[in-house]
């Protein structure tokens, strides 16, 4: 007996209402598992899996890699041999954990069943997706195409590393994997565009006697056109918004931050600190939440349907972080709690799983206050702006060994620029100068960052 059941795109949360295709882990012809991953979606939040409600046989793929996909829109036919399954009974919490990263496997996904099925969306520009090798009837009843005919299957890679690839023009059937789980790596995507780029054996001018009609040469690419979507959409239209919302103040200062490094290299050599990567980021990130304590109005927001100012009692510390899909602002919540060790290692955590890629919504969501490290750039200040939603945020600028005054002498000495941004409807000049410089003198002298840490 055979039973079509159709899979729609949930509705992930968050107010979400699309998500663009990266890649299909399925194809027609593969037999899946009830909760296996068939697609990785990215949306203006994160990348995420869709694990099947459904256990059974693929039978069509609605949408093509790459396409924007509105919630409610079928994505995919599975035969379940059996009785049709009822996607009205999907329940609401089964989505929100897995879209938030929870490691727990539910069977169905909220949003099946949505009324009124949306539509697919193709690259802007009017042209759908290439597709090399179009599957033969023949071909797709076994789930391969005419590439894979031989064997091959899809090369396995992370969205960042397709994401990468497709940049550089990269076939990712081309590229050697390396992984672990046979998967083409970032590491593997960079070497061979090494590769790529090396001179011929026997150097430049190696080809120079062949005889013939030379080939003509690949015209010089005058631009390269990259779609804005998912998280470098999202990213945009916040940072539109609150440019255009927040009336933002820039302050700077200036600071000798040769003790805290001191400091630094003293925990570093601590047992309690001997299986944790300790940065200055996690100094400067006690320093400014001992700050915070005396000046709470730089953790709050403007409500503007209430018209009031919420100050909030708890701090989300909000860490940009440049990854490969772009900007994120991952947030670790309840930081104020912390200790230096627990903080350390919260950072240490937050930054791996957004450079994978792998940062679940929730931790994108409820930020308070952001810190941004210019200085790893070797860049020294900036006038940073503010994360949708927050008072204020700090930015980090290089540190540089230069001549500086030191009890009363000429000596060589660390420093580094802070630059604070915050939104005056909330936080008044003398308010931001005092917290900014709260900052600075604890990162000057740290003895508070033991005494109150």
């Amino acid at each position: 007996m055979s039973t079509i059941n159709t899979f729609h795109l949930p509705d992930l949360g968050e107010g979400l209402t699309e998500a663009d295709l990266v890649t299909w882990t399925v194809g027609v012809g593969d037999t899946i598992e009830l909760n296996q991953v068939i697609a990785e979606v990215e949306t203006a939040k994160a990348s995420v899996e869709l694990p099947s409600p459904y256990a059974g046989t693929v039978v069509a793929l609605h949408a093509a890699e790459g396409d924007t996909i509105d919630v409610g829109r079928p994505i995919i036919d599975i035969d379940t041999g059996g009785e049709p399954v009822d996607g009205s009974d999907v329940e609401a919490e089964s989505a929100a954990a897995a879209f938030e990263g929870e490691t727990e496997r539910v069977p169905v996904l909220v949003g099946y069943g949505v009324a009124g099925e949306g539509t697919s969306r193709r690259r802007r520009g009017g042209t759908a997706p290439r597709v090399d090798n179009p599957p033969s009837p023949d071909s797709a009843t076994r789930g391969i195409t005419p590439a894979d005919a031989e064997g091959r299957r899809r090369p396995l890679a992370k969205p960042p590393v397709r994401f990468l690839a497709k940049q550089n023009g990269v076939d990712l059937a081309a590229v050697t994997p390396t992984g672990r789980h046979g998967e083409v790596t970032r590491a593997d995507v960079t070497g061979y565009l090494s590769d790529q780029k090396a001179p011929p054996e026997g150097g430049a001018h190696a080809d120079a006697d062949v005889v013939g009609d030379p080939t003509p040469a690949t015209p010089h690419l005058e631009e390269t056109r990259t779609p804005i979507k998912g998280v470098r959409k999202h990213t945009a239209a916040a940072m539109v918004s609150s440019a255009f919302t927040a009336p933002h103040v820039t302050e700077f200062v200036t600071i000798d931050i040769t003790e805290t490094l001191e400091l630094l290299d003293r925990l570093r050599a601590h047992r309690r600190f001997a299986e944790t990567r300790l940065t200055p980021l996690a100094l400067i990130s006690k320093a400014l939440l001992i700050a915070l304590r005396a000046n709470p109005s730089l953790n709050s927001h403007w409500d503007e349907d209430a018209q009031e100012i919420v100050t909030k009692h708890y701090v989300n510390l909000g860490i940009a972080a440049a990854t490969p899909r772009g900007l994120m602002v991952p947030n670790i919540k309840g930081a104020e709690r912390m200790s230096l060790h627990e903080l350390a290692g919260a950072l240490v955590e937050l930054t791996t799983t957004a450079k994978s890629g792998k940062t679940p919504p929730a931790d994108l969501a409820g930020g308070t206050i952001t810190i941004t490290n210019v200085g790893v750039f070797g860049v020294d200040s900036g006038t940073p702006i503010l994360n949708p939603g927050e008072a204020a945020i700090l930015c980090v600028g290089a540190i540089r060994r230069q001549p500086w005054e030191h009890q009363g002498e000429i000596a060589l000495r660390s420093v580094t620029t802070l630059s604070l941004s915050f939104d005056h409807r909330l936080v008044d000049g003398e308010q931001g100068s005092r917290f900014l410089a709260d900052i600075g003198r604890i990162l000057s002298d740290p003895f508070e960052l033991i005494a109150l840490g």
